[in-house]
């Protein structure tokens, strides 16, 4: 992503990082996303949790378009970034959106191998959702619910997960048939 570049001169060093191209798409996927998680953290929810993961429709894109790594990357700073600006980084909701964020990238890694006249933008969104919610509802029942009731939610969440990862998938699917930024004619 970037480099540095040391100079030396009057016995001090300084360190300059070099900004690409790749590192400018980065940030401003991740701020898209970041601003995505903000207004997900702003709408009213009936049962906590249960939130359309709206940023995740970046991921898609991100992943189809950029490829994986890139995807990842701009996940992490959304979890990062977006936890510090809602007041909960190193919190429990921080470390189930990283859990459900890490296991929904690793579905997606393994899932994009998978043939892509069935797997499209909507059942990898679904795959993606159901992989974030059962991740969060492992370590819920792992560090914060000790209990297997805590798993009586699953039909609820999972519903969830279904109708806000085909509605994401749908919206992914359709920002993807418009070209990127970087593709765009100039005026």
């Amino acid at each position: 992503m970037t480099r540095s570049v040391t100079e030396h001169g009057s016995g001090a060093g300084v360190t300059q990082l070099a900004v690409t191209a790749e590192d400018r798409r980065v940030a401003w996927l991740a701020t898209a996303a970041v601003g995505l998680s903000l207004v997900d953290a702003a709408i009213p929810s009936p049962l906590p949790g249960v939130k359309p993961g709206l940023a995740n429709i970046v991921t898609l894109v991100v992943l189809a378009r950029y490829g994986w790594g890139t995807a990842v990357w701009v996940s992490a700073l959304r979890v990062l970034a977006g936890s510090l600006l809602l007041g909960f980084f190193l919190a429990p909701g921080f470390f189930l959106s990283l859990t459900g964020t890490t296991l929904s990238l690793l579905t997606l890694g393994l899932a994009r191998h998978l043939p892509k006249r069935w797997f499209g933008p909507v059942s990898l969104s679904i795959l993606a959702a159901f992989a974030h919610i059962g991740g969060q509802l492992l370590l819920a029942r792992a560090w914060l619910i000790p209990h297997d009731g805590v798993f009586l939610l699953t039909p609820v969440f999972a519903g969830a997960a279904l109708v806000f990862g085909t509605i994401n998938g749908l919206i992914a699917a359709k920002l993807m048939t418009e070209p990127a930024l970087s593709e765009a004619p100039r005026a």
